[in-house]
């Protein structure tokens, strides 16, 4: 059975780690960054976001990706574009987080109602 937190966590961090990839393309034409800082930047956070999707079955994994959420609402003090890329994708997480706790619990309900194991 697959973790659903696990699944709609990983998948707002990998979208929003593409997303941040092609901000950082036009950051570096809207900034007054040079190209390797806002792309080397952006590739690297974006790294980091896909690694953080990875971590999300161990400990600490979902504190990592709340982390940086922080990061990308942050980098709209370089970008004004990416407060409201990392507001969004805020809210994203904290909906997958906050759904897929959800049905984690209606799925343990049901299997302890049940008797047998929960559907997935």
């Amino acid at each position: 059975m697959r973790d659903p937190k696990r699944a709609m966590g990983a998948t707002v961090l990998v979208f929003e780690a593409l997303v941040v990839v092609f901000a950082a393309l036009v950051a570096k034409d809207l900034t007054g960054l040079g190209t390797a800082q806002a792309v080397g930047g952006g590739l690297a956070l974006a790294a980091l976001l896909v690694v953080a999707s990875g971590l999300l079955g161990r400990p600490g994994g979902y504190w990592v990706g709340s982390l940086l959420q922080v990061v990308v609402v942050a980098t709209g003090l370089l970008v004004a574009t990416m407060l409201v890329i990392g507001l969004l994708f805020t809210g994203l997480w904290v909906a997958a987080v906050v759904l897929g706790t959800r049905v984690e619990r209606e799925r343990a309900a049901w299997s302890a109602a049940d008797g047998g194991p929960a559907p997935g």
